[in-house]
């Protein structure tokens, strides 16, 4: 019974969509017409509202937290099912015809609450990869790769196909972006 809940709370709290609601409700526009059409916060950063694209990103990292942070202190066998279940809510969000973001935002939050660790790698990896190319995307890619890597080579931890799975789903959700990236028609990435 604690798992059947644990797996519908925890999708329906990632399926919140964040980066539609703000931009509706602030906007008055529906991001899905923005851009590249994503929920998520690289996108709400196109809107041109800086202020809505990193409050995006923020409770897009905090809707994975929250829940887990309790999971991980009350239910922590549950924590690998709870953290892929938020995962696919925000790709694929009940509200929005199952049609979410990328999931990265929602990936920090996971890596943070399961190891610290892993959340600063992803993190670091992301933002020299960024300053080297300038997309988002392929920073996104190339550090949910890395993640899985420093997990089966320096912590003790065998859970590193639970990384490997989310590597393949961020890999999947960006696939347009590889298209555009191998045709060099992928758009640079302005964060500030």
């Amino acid at each position: 019974m604690d798992l059947i809940l644990i797996i519908i709370l925890a999708y329906v709290m990632g399926s919140i969509p964040f980066g539609y609601l703000l931009t509706k409700i602030f906007l008055k526009k529906d991001i899905r017409n923005i851009g590249s059409g994503n929920i998520g916060a690289t996108n709400a950063l196109r809107t041109g509202n800086k202020l809505i694209g990193y409050s995006t990103l923020l409770l897009d990292i905090l809707k994975a937290v929250i829940p887990l942070l309790y999971i991980k202190f009350n239910l922590p066998d549950f924590i690998y099912i709870a953290s892929l279940c938020i995962f696919l809510g925000h790709v694929f969000p009940i509200w929005l015809k199952f049609k979410g973001g990328k999931g990265v935002a929602t990936l920090v939050g996971i890596l943070f609450c399961i190891n610290y660790l892993l959340g600063f790698v992803f993190i670091v990896s992301w933002f020299v990869i960024f300053l080297l190319f300038n997309f988002s995307s392929l920073s996104s890619i190339a550090a949910s790769f890395i993640v899985p890597l420093f997990n089966f080579f320096f912590l003790d931890d065998n859970n590193y196909f639970f990384f490997i799975i989310l590597f393949i789903l961020i890999f999947y959700t960006h696939r347009e972006n590889i298209k555009r990236l191998i045709n060099n028609e992928e758009s640079k990435t302005k964060i500030y």
